[in-house]
């Protein structure tokens, strides 16, 4: 895990003790993710999307579909930056930054019948399957 302290919010600066710590754990294999987090989950009827969204309210987030893609963002940025410019950070872990996420969607969803719920930072999307026209053989005579 990396601690960056910081002088000002212009110039970042790591101090030695830091440093040193970072070389010598590294990272601990954790990756930072710009993108929410997500599972997807088929049933007989539906197919359940849910992505974590700490930290965000129902407001920052929009879901929306256009041309069988099914999209998820935000732009919620933090607003502890304008308030705090006067205090001296040592750490900043928490950070909002604005993220898109973009899934096509399968020819059976109900478009039109998509629900979602948001609660305690977990959306759930519901996309229902609607019935697809199975092809059919059509026996065509030669004469």
């Amino acid at each position: 895990m990396k601690y960056l302290a910081k002088r000002d919010y212009n110039s970042p600066m790591v101090s030695a003790f830091d440093s040193l710590f970072n070389d010598m754990l590294g990272d601990w294999g954790l990756m930072p993710s710009r993108f929410p987090a997500v599972d997807i989950v088929e049933n007989d009827d539906a197919y359940i999307l849910e992505a974590e969204l700490p930290g965000y309210k129902q407001e920052e987030v929009k879901v929306n579909v256009e041309k069988h893609v099914l999209r998820l963002s935000s732009t919620k940025q933090s607003k502890r930056e304008e308030k705090d410019k006067d205090k001296k950070r040592l750490v900043t872990e928490r950070c909002y930054q604005s993220f898109e996420r973009a899934f096509t969607l399968p020819e059976d969803v109900d478009e039109e019948k998509i629900e979602g719920q948001f609660s305690d930072g977990l959306l759930k999307l519901t996309l229902p399957k609607k019935e697809v026209a199975k092809p059919k053989a059509i026996e065509v005579k030669i004469k």
